[in-house]
């Protein structure tokens, strides 16, 4: 069996909270080795959230992504480095004017390696005294994940010239330009 019918048959999952998931949502697609990018809903305390709910703060939820991606063309540190690259872990419950819970920096893992990366990272980003503040983002097990509804989906691709996508979706994809080139789909 080759690697992309292994990946295909065996794919790993990570997810992500950085803030808008339209923001989140296009950074990881562009990127080799990832297959699949749902937005979504996790962390919360009400079954099927919407996205209005999510929204007034009221559910507990954080907007997310889920990655389905080939470990063997990406790593799972390739994406914390690019995770962190590309929203600020230094604030709370906040990306720039997105403000609440919701929108906070998050990290759900599916196994102990996956934690003990992420864990690990967050160490040396605050050895290396890469951010002017504390990292504050949180590390917990994947709970149940709820897919957004479907006009969420690649939205970024869908409203590229839409007030908020060129404010602030597309400077993330410049720089994620600039300092990942090697790892972005051509």
């Amino acid at each position: 069996m080759n690697v992309s019918q292994d990946a295909v048959l065996n794919p790993e999952v990570a997810i992500f909270g950085g803030g808008c998931f339209w923001c989140t949502e296009a950074v990881f697609l562009a990127l080799k080795g990832v297959q699949k990018v749902v937005s979504g809903y996790i962390d919360g305390h009400t079954e099927n959230p919407t996205y209005e709910a999510v929204c007034k703060g009221d559910t507990g939820h954080v907007e997310a992504i889920e990655i389905t991606f080939d470990s063997h063309q990406i790593s799972y540190l390739e994406l914390l480095q690019v995770f962190f690259a590309t929203h600020d872990p230094t604030t709370l419950n906040r990306q720039g004017n997105d403000v609440g819970t919701q929108y906070r920096s998050a990290i759900f893992y599916f196994s102990m390696a996956q934690k003990q990366d992420a864990t690990q990272y967050i160490a040396s980003l605050e050895a290396a005294a890469v951010f002017e503040n504390p990292v504050v983002t949180t590390i917990g097990p994947a709970t149940h994940f709820y897919a957004a509804e479907a006009y969420h989906n690649n939205y970024y691709n869908q409203n590229s010239s839409q007030g908020y996508c060129a404010y602030v979706i597309t400077p993330k994809l410049q720089k994620l330009q600039k300092y990942f080139k090697d790892k972005l789909k051509t």
